[in-house]
């Protein structure tokens, strides 16, 4: 019970810092696009700064936080076993600093592996999960949620502060960092788009959304180190890999598959250029 009772306890004070983190964000929306007719691009772009500044301390993404270290340590799946021996890089177990030197080589699966496909590797074959279903809801959509966003965001809270250095010395982590530069030129789809129709060009914007130039170190260290992240619009927190699948939509491009070789590419590709941040995640996004 005194267990019980804790629990309680802090998800109570979560919520309440999730209570304050909602108005803050809702004053910081206002703040941010009712002067936005007014001001410069250069003015609107530092009201949203300082509006995700304020909900940065109270941000809800603490929930999912505590969910995510419940399904870490709780015994699940077809094996009822837990994933405290899924090895992120660091050995089994080893949460802290793991994001920070991902996607990486991993020799058992015999390929590159950013964090999310890692998670889908061991509640593989750690938990006895199919790997179809747990791809079929990995990205969620709406209200749907799935235990990868938890998991990311309570992973990526315990290498917050560390410095991000995705290892390039195996030939198959060099390999997918050329993949991912290719992709990132790549055009298609019904709209002919690229990543560098939105993302190559620093200085532009979508209505209030700025488009960070992700092929500028300074720019991209900027957005991914913030990653995953808890999504205003949207109420939900959001992975890397669903990013990912979110600019494929918006490319007008078939839909990504969670965990494939093009994910891991791209991700090894953008990370490799955010190189020598420090990991900010979970953040708090548009």
């Amino acid at each position: 019970m005194p267990e019980a009772g804790c629990r309680v306890a802090v998800i109570g004070a979560s919520a309440r810092r999730v209570a304050r983190a909602l108005v803050i964000a809702g004053i910081g929306l206002v703040t941010a696009s009712a002067p936005a007719r007014a001001q410069s691009p250069q003015d609107t772009a530092r009201e949203i700064e300082r509006y995700r500044e304020a909900v940065a301390d109270s941000s809800p993404g603490e929930l999912w936080e505590i969910r995510g270290e419940d399904l870490w340590k709780t015994r699940r799946g077809p094996n009822k076993v837990s994933l405290e021996q899924c090895d992120l890089g660091e050995g089994p177990g080893v949460v802290a600093g793991a994001l920070a030197r991902l996607p990486r080589w991993f020799a058992d699966a015999g390929r590159v592996m950013d964090l999310e496909t890692r998670l889908l590797h061991c509640m593989v074959t750690l938990q006895g999960f199919e790997a179809a279903a747990l791809q079929r809801q990995a990205f969620g959509s709406g209200e749907q949620r799935s235990d990868f966003e938890a998991l990311s965001a309570w992973i990526a809270a315990e290498s917050r502060g560390r410095t991000l250095v995705p290892p390039l010395d195996h030939p198959a982590e060099q390999a997918a960092w050329r993949l991912g530069r290719e992709l990132f030129f790549v055009r298609g789809g019904t709209h002919d788009f690229a990543c560098t129709t939105c993302h190559a060009q620093s200085g532009r914007r979508i209505r209030l959304q700025e488009l960070p130039n992700l092929s500028r170190p300074e720019e991209a260290r900027r957005v991914l180190v913030t990653w995953p992240a808890y999504r205003v619009s949207q109420g939900e927190m959001r992975t890397l890999q669903w990013r990912m699948n979110d600019c494929f939509r918006q490319q007008r491009f078939p839909d990504l598959v969670f965990g494939s070789d093009v994910s891991v590419a791209l991700l090894s590709y953008l990370l490799n250029n955010a190189r020598g941040a420090a990991l900010a995640g979970p953040g708090v996004r548009r």
